[in-house]
This record gives structure tokens, C-alpha cells and sequence, in this order.
């Protein structure tokens, strides 16, 4: 019996889950062997960059922005408490830029384009589309996965840094506002604090984590049997990719940070 048919069993809800891990997995080693061997159909990575990004740069920006000003007044609190307010910028420049910034953004593009692709290519199979795309000689990895997931893994890192240099200045705005921080100060303080390598690191994990918002939707829209598993299918996408994109970000800052706090 199909694991999407038998999703709402409880004994069975695990299997499924790990079923689409898998497939992940599996759909991941497919695109890359498919990039290394250079099948790219650029067009349609074009094509899939327009749809991944204008859409979500507003979100991003929004959500950026007012996190940078929540996360301004909840840090500035303490250090005010502390007696450390000028270096409110580093403090900032430790939390914001190099988790929430990332992991907001990925979550955002998460919700409005991975469970699009879910949505998409579930419709796809329904209707049978994919399978008349076999019958063209046309391998649906090569037409529908590779080009989401490398638009995914191009516009994330861009709409991420946007995310971040604006999600500054809000935090910016703000201090200068409601704390009397000079701008100048705020920045020389980032600039303090952060490092050329914590951006590098910022935009690797933005790649994996377009890697994983593609290919999460693109599993669960392959893998959808029925106009009633439709919705159910992008809802699970987001969920997933949601719970993999925390998990990843716990095990990229414990492989890059832990190491660097414990050689003081």
C-alpha cells in the first residue's frame, strides 16, 4: 500500500516521514550527480529564480526588518542592565547576523515557495504530466527538481544578505532612536564583532538550506497519489523542511562555532 495512502495511521506516520527523508536524500545525490555531469537547463532555472525570488523579497525584507528592531530592544535591555550599551551593535551583530537572519529567511521562502513546488508538482502527478514527460523522453530530475533546487540554492543567499543588510539598518534605526547609540557607534561595534568568515558562513548555510526547501517540496509533490493528498502534501513540505532547517543550522553552528569557543 502506498505510504501517502496510509499517512493518517499512526503506526505508519514514522514510516512516512522516513520514506520522504530518504527520498531527499536520494533526490539530493540525483541533482548533484546531474550538476557535477553539467545537465542544467538554464532556462529553466531562470525561469524557476524569477518565481523563487521577487515573490519572497518583500516577506524577507518585512520580517527582516521588524526582527532586527525586536531583537535591538530585547538585546539593548540587557546590555543597558550590564552598563554595556555602546557595544549594543556587537552584541546585535552576534545573534541577528549569523542565526536569525539566516534562519527567518529560509523559513519565509520555506512557506510561500517550498509548498508552492509541493503544490505544483503534486498537480503535476495527478493530472499525469509526469508521466507524459517520460513518454517525451524527458527526465522529470532534469525538467522539475535540478532547476528549483539550483534557483533555490542562487536566490536564498542573495535574499538572505538583502534580509540582513536591511534587518541592520533596522536595528540601526532603532538604537539610535530609542537608545541615542550613533549609528557610527552601532556599526564600528558589528564590524567589531563580526568577521568575514561568519558571512561566508551565513551564505553556505543558505545554500543548504535552498537545497533543502527545494528538494523537500519537490519529494513530497513526486510522492502525491490524489487531489486529497494535494494540500496535505504541501503542508508536510513546509513542516519538514522546517524541522531539517533547524536541525542543520544546530549541526553547521556546532561543527563552526563550537570548536573556535573552546580553543580560548
Amino acid at each position: 500500500m502506498n505510504s501517502l495512502a496510509t499517512i493518517r495511521r499512526p503506526g505508519l506516520q514514522v514510516r512516512s516521514w522516513s520514506y520522504h527523508i530518504l527520498m531527499v536524500l536520494v533526490l539530493g545525490g540525483q541533482v548533484l550527480m546531474r550538476l557535477l555531469r553539467g545537465r542544467v537547463q538554464r532556462h529553466r532555472v531562470m525561469e524557476q529564480m524569477m518565481a523563487a525570488g521577487p515573490g519572497a523579497l518583500l516577506p524577507v525584507v518585512m520580517i527582516n526588518v521588524l526582527a532586527g528592531m525586536i531583537f535591538t530592544i530585547q538585546t539593548a535591555r540587557e546590555m543597558m542592565r550590564l552598563g554595556f550599551l555602546q557595544a549594543l551593535g556587537g552584541a546585535f551583530a552576534l545573534g541577528f547576523c549569523r542565526e536569525l537572519a539566516p534562519i527567518l529567511s529560509a523559513a519565509i521562502l520555506a512557506g510561500q515557495v517550498g509548498s508552492a513546488f509541493a503544490a505544483e508538482i503534486g498537480s503535476m502527478k495527478i493530472t499525469e504530466q509526469i508521466d507524459a514527460l517520460k513518454v517525451l523522453r524527458t527526465d522529470p530530475i532534469d525538467y522539475l527538481v535540478v532547476p528549483r533546487t539550483v534557483a533555490c540554492c542562487v536566490m536564498l543567499p542573495i535574499l538572505t544578505l538583502m534580509g540582513l543588510v536591511l534587518g541592520v539598518g533596522g536595528g540601526v534605526l532603532l538604537a539610535q532612536q530609542l537608545y541615542q547609540v550613533e549609528p557610527s557607534i552601532f556599526l564600528d561595534s558589528v564590524q567589531a564583532m563580526l568577521e568575514p568568515s561568519d558571512l561566508l558562513t551565513v551564505v553556505i548555510k543558505s545554500i543548504i538550506f535552498g537545497a533543502l526547501i527545494a528538494l523537500s517540496g519537490c519529494s513530497w509533490g513526486l510522492t502525491t497519489t490524489s487531489t486529497k493528498h494535494l494540500g496535505q502534501s504541501a503542508t508536510s513540505a513546509v513542516v519538514m523542511t522546517w524541522i531539517a532547517l533547524f536541525l542543520v543550522d544546530l549541526l553547521i553552528t556546532l561543527l563552526v562555532f563550537h570548536g573556535v569557543q573552546t580553543n580560548y
